[in-house]
């Protein structure tokens, strides 16, 4: 079954708050829920009800896989393209796949920092 917007946006704030040492902000809009760990930005999340879409950063095979296969899944808006997915509500994109990509991104952030800055395993 497909997330609607606001399941899609509340399955990647939840997938998002249950991992290790991430916080939550709006830095840049009132409209952007930003999530990170260790002060790295790993996803962010629209409050537009117009837009509901959440963004996360994605290794590059992985990201031209998704775009492939999900038309709701384009190249990160307003960031680097090749490391960053937009989702929005569609065909496939399901509460599994949003928590997957969350996670993902999440591993992807804490996977660069040095040893003594990454937060205890999960």
């Amino acid at each position: 079954m497909s997330a609607a917007g606001d399941r899609l946006q509340e399955t990647a704030r939840e997938a998002a708050l249950a991992l290790p040492d991430v916080s939550h902000s709006r830095p840049f809009t009132p409209q952007l829920d930003v999530y990170k760990v260790a002060g790295k930005v790993f996803l962010i999340v629209t409050d537009d009800p117009d837009e509901q879409i959440i963004t996360v950063k994605c290794d590059p095979e992985h990201a031209r896989a998704h775009v492939h296969a999900h038309a709701s899944i384009t190249p990160g808006r307003y960031l680097d393209k090749r490391h960053w997915i937009t989702l929005g509500p569609g065909p496939g994109v399901t509460k599994r796949l949003v928590t997957d990509v969350v996670e993902d991104s999440y591993d992807l952030v804490v996977e660069r920092m040095p040893r003594r800055d990454r937060p205890s395993p999960r």
